[in-house]
């Protein structure tokens, strides 16, 4: 089954709202800024200025909506990740931070967790007054929370230059590195954006302690989705890194087969109010977080024991007539794989709670052959035995 629906916490939402100064900014005119500001970031992303977080209206669109989502994105990731508890102090780079997403959600995160370590975290970005709000947002939290043992460093970088990792290398290593939503803007306009990108992860990964982690989240589109699975592949072919999630296997990512495939998440989520309120005067449903995203390590650790009868869902559950179909991934590839209702029994039931995401253990697939050619659609008979490994 999957796992109960992602929420904010009450402080983050108290925070953001201490921070949030809307300058007069009405609920109608901030609802506009939401509409605009979501429309540079999925159907006219070419033309989204650099500087956008620089005027009033977008930065309060930003925190009043896409700051608590984004920021339960990341939240959805640390939960998932590994963590090494052996070290005094949890190190944090948050790199094209904005007004200190990452750097929040890790903040709160950490708060919730009640470790005895101590909570370092470097937010990097080529704008001040972002990281003006980054710093507000900061000590916003640790006041309300009467946190001790945390620090934020904020430092002005363009990540997209030469030079830049300078400023950063006095504080590594880092137990994990944050590139939310921003990967897909560095490099945007370079000859080979691909091979750019690899380069940087390169980099960080220099950053990275032995058993650290590093974050990528990027949005669920077609575009930005695939370029990360370039990304992903490139880094995997020159042996950089190894996937510890999504991804079940290390080879090609087969979702670029197809130009028209991605792989994306999607992962349920309970709105505050606020949003809500923003959603309902602009027509947005937002019940769910989608994304893209990689979990990256150098220690070799993955989510699951890997093996060839193991899969993750790529797709949600699809009800056709008579029969129920998903689509799986994992060192063979992608198959799409269906039960017919017919045939449901005790040793298949799992099948009905295949989610987007879920991990999933299936004793033996079937492909009936019809006229000498054997069908791609696995079929899961009345005696396979199915399992849910993981939800999400």
């Amino acid at each position: 089954m999957r796992s109960h629906n992602v929420t904010v916490s009450p402080l983050v939402l108290t925070t953001i709202e201490n921070v949030a100064k809307r300058e007069g900014l009405s609920q109608k005119r901030l609802s506009t800024a939401v509409l605009e500001l979501s429309r540079l970031f999925t159907k006219e992303r070419s033309t989204l200025s650099g500087s956008y977080l620089e005027s009033p209206a977008f930065a309060a669109a930003y925190l009043n909506y896409f700051l608590p989502v984004n920021l339960s994105k990341i939240q959805v990731l640390l939960d998932e990740m590994p963590v090494d508890q052996a070290d005094e102090t949890f190190s944090v780079l948050d790199l094209g931070s904005g007004p200190g997403t990452g750097a929040l959600a890790v903040l709160d995160w950490w708060r919730q967790r009640g470790t005895d370590c101590a909570l370092s975290v470097v937010a990097v970005d080529r704008s001040m007054t972002v990281l003006h709000q980054a710093e507000s947002l900061w000590s916003k939290y640790c006041g309300a929370a009467d946190l001790t043992g945390t620090s934020l460093q904020t430092c002005k970088a363009d990540v997209a230059r030469t030079g830049w990792v300078k400023e950063v290398e006095p504080r590594a290593p880092f137990n994990l590195i944050i590139l939310a939503n921003c990967l897909n803007e560095i490099h945007a306009d370079a000859t080979d954006p691909i091979a750019m990108r690899s380069r940087l992860v390169t980099e960080l990964l220099a950053l990275l302690a032995p058993q650290g982690t590093i974050m990528i989240v990027e949005p669920a589109l077609r575009e930005t989705s695939r370029a990360l699975h370039q990304v992903r592949d490139q880094l995997l072919q020159e042996k950089r890194c190894t996937v510890y999630s999504p991804c079940l296997h290390e080879q090609y990512c087969p979702a670029l087969a197809k130009p028209d495939d991605w792989c994306h998440e999607e992962r349920p989520w309970e709105p505050p109010v606020s949003i809500q309120e923003i959603d309902e005067a602009v027509g947005f449903i937002k019940d769910t977080l989608k994304f893209s995203y990689l979990l990256l390590r150098k220690d070799g650790k993955a989510i699951v024991y890997r093996r060839p009868d193991v899969y993750r869902v790529v797709s949600e559950l699809r009800h056709l007539k008579g029969e129920k179909r998903a689509w799986l991934c994992n060192e063979r590839g992608r198959e799409e794989v269906g039960r017919q209702d017919r045939l449901v029994s005790p040793a298949n039931a799992a099948f009905d709670n295949w989610h987007r995401g879920a991990i999933v253990q299936i004793e033996r697939i079937a492909h009936k052959e019809k006229a000498g050619k054997v069908s791609a659609l696995g079929r899961i008979e009345q005696d396979a035995a199915v399992q849910i490994v993981r939800s999400v």
